[in-house]
């Protein structure tokens, strides 16, 4: 056997999960908590590993590679910058294995209908507000579509093998975290379908049984588990630069059709201009069109003059870098008068959140994997002294914590720029071509 160490579970479900040629003997795991010191079970792993696969944290790879004679590491998560990947390449080198990045030829399942796929430069760009934008315009247009979302395989790996989300009842059911919940109850609410899970070929097929068209929601800046026939990247004006240096987001700038550079009424016109060029360079034939990320605020008289406490997308302000979110913007165009630090009366996982991510800015990462970071959410919110929290998140966390202060919260959607070519006309070219 050739002995291969480190492939997240799609990567191994499509490529090694049926070689008899190939022993998986782990995988590890650094940016999701409390996935190390689990099991791969056999039920998803299959036939040839009968006693799963164990989990291992990231710390321990010299260790599991010296143990079990490595031959191979498979890099396979995403949002890292290109240096990192090296580094990687290097400490894993200098242990002896191989160190391989896997390509879509061998990693996308293909679908019987259209597809269309929404990645990103990095996590925190706006794919998720685009990707319902586009599945409003395919509805309008009379075509089901039917939205699959990147893996966040938090809990009980085989009862999440497929989960299909058309209800919030169907989200309580399957227990889905506050990571969870950000990309899939907007979806629900504006009367969509969502799937999501483990296994991706089992997820397509039932998914494409029920849809004209299928959308593939991306997570982080991770490229899409299926073969495309529109494919379209998100970029981030207020991170120039970050379009060619991190992986695997530059690979998605360079194989998209089209290129969306989001955020355009906040962020700086040398900033855009500088994503702009980038992307014409690193893509000529692609399409670039331009949008906003449009802020609404449920009760603004709430902020003005007040001492707020701003609760951010966790991934977005900590791996994501973002300097800051939705509910800081909010609370600086409605007048607060002051952003409250959370630091002094953080607890448990979320001063640990703060320990591992210096460079948050004065705000709170809502980091919700499990119960009792929730629980510590909700006691570091309650704890802030502030006057108004304000709630920057992607869904309603108000139906996980209770806050014992006045709360505002703000939603973000995605808006073509009048007058220029938008996702609209995108869409559009893509129903003729598909009709």
């Amino acid at each position: 056997y050739q002995r291969r160490v480190h492939g997240d579970f799609h990567n191994f479900n499509m490529v090694f999960r049926n070689d008899p040629t190939i022993e998986v003997v782990a995988f590890t795991a650094t940016q999701i908590p409390n996935i190390e010191g689990r099991l791969y079970p056999p039920e998803l792993a299959g036939p040839l590993y009968p006693k799963g696969i164990p989990i291992f944290p990231e710390s321990e790879l010299q260790k599991v590679i010296e143990e079990n004679d490595v031959d191979r590491c498979i890099m396979s998560y995403s949002d890292l910058p290109h240096s990192y990947v090296m580094h990687m390449c290097s400490r894993v080198n200098a242990l002896g294995p191989d160190f391989m990045l896997l390509g879509g030829k061998y990693t996308r399942a293909k679908s019987s209908k259209p597809v269309i796929a929404v990645v990103a430069v990095r996590t925190g760009c706006g794919k998720s507000q685009a990707s319902r934008f586009i599945c409003s315009k395919l509805r309008a247009a009379g075509k089901k579509v039917v939205a699959v979302r990147h893996p966040m395989p938090y809990g009980n790996l085989v009862e999440q093998k497929v989960q299909r989300m058309a209800s919030m009842e169907d989200i309580d059911r399957y227990k889905c975290t506050i990571e969870e919940r950000e990309e899939y109850e907007k979806h629900v609410e504006e009367g969509g379908v969502i799937y999501a899970g483990v296994d991706y070929e089992a997820i397509l097929r039932q998914a494409e049984a029920e849809a004209d068209i299928v959308l593939w929601d991306g997570g982080n800046n991770d490229t899409s588990f299926f073969q495309t026939d529109l494919s379209i990247t998100i970029a981030d004006p207020l991170r120039p630069g970050h379009e060619e240096s991190y992986y695997p987001g530059e690979t998605n700038v360079r194989n998209a059709d089209v290129i969306v550079i989001n955020k355009c009424n906040v962020a700086k016109k040398e900033s855009v201009n500088q994503v702009l060029s980038t992307c014409q360079r690193l893509n000529p034939k692609s399409t670039i069109v331009k949008a906003h990320s449009v802020l609404k605020v449920d009760k603004p008289e709430l902020l003005k003059g007040k001492r707020v406490l701003a609760v951010e997308d966790g991934p977005t302000l900590t791996h994501g870098e973002m300097e800051f979110g939705a509910g800081v913007q909010a609370a600086r165009e409605c007048g607060a008068s002051e952003l409250v630090d959370p630091r002094p009366w953080a607890v448990g996982s979320i001063a640990e959140t703060f320990a591992k991510y210096p460079k948050i800015g004065t705000l709170l990462p809502a980091m919700g994997y499990w119960p009792d970071q929730i629980a510590d959410l909700e006691k570091t919110i309650n704890n802030t002294d502030c006057d108004v929290v304000v709630i920057g998140t992607p869904f309603n966390l108000l139906r996980l914590i209770k806050v014992n202060k006045p709360v505002a919260l703000v939603t973000y959607e995605h808006a073509d720029i009048p007058g220029e070519q938008g996702l609209e006309g995108v869409i559009d070219q893509f129903l003729k071509k598909h009709s």
